[in-house]
């Protein structure tokens, strides 16, 4: 196993249509609205750009983001990541009922050299660290469409 590799799974329900909750995951720059450890984006042109991500461990994370997917009709949106983080991240929101259902995934390894170094004693902390952040984010996303709170989906 190589601790300097993550990978991140995650389905959720929300009560929101697929289509509002796809607008507003497409819109990167208003994350600060709605996710509290997306502390500021930089938009360099309508396909990539920069977000500086802190969560509660006391570093700050700089990544790159250019999109290498973006099918409305799919619900997809993928990015790569460089810098602190290097790897890829998706997106993909689909119907379910009268809400939707909404799966992460991301493919990661950390490009900042303390990450790297520290990942075999802390590799626990990073990965309870992008837990809440993801929590954190998926609460934020609810509350933003004025929808409920999201719930996991079933696995399978």
């Amino acid at each position: 196993m190589d601790p300097n590799h993550y990978r991140f799974r995650g389905a959720w329900r929300l009560s929101a249509p697929a289509a509002a909750v796809y607008a507003v995951l497409e819109d990167v720059r208003n994350y600060p609205l709605w996710w509290p450890e997306i502390r500021a984006v930089r938009e360099d042109d309508p396909d990539s750009g920069a977000v500086v991500v802190r969560g509660y461990l006391p570093y700050r994370l700089v990544i790159g983001l250019r999109t290498v997917r973006r099918d409305p009709a799919a619900g997809v949106l993928e990015a790569a990541m460089t810098g602190d983080l290097t790897g890829w991240s998706r997106w993909t929101v689909a119907p379910d009922g009268a809400g939707s259902l909404l799966r992460f995934e991301e493919d990661t390894r950390p490009g900042k050299p303390l990450l790297r170094r520290l990942a075999v004693p802390l590799h626990p902390v990073f990965r309870a660290n992008h837990a809440v952040m993801m929590h954190r984010g998926l609460r934020g996303l609810a509350a933003h469409l004025g929808a409920a709170r999201p719930r996991r989906a079933a696995r399978g």
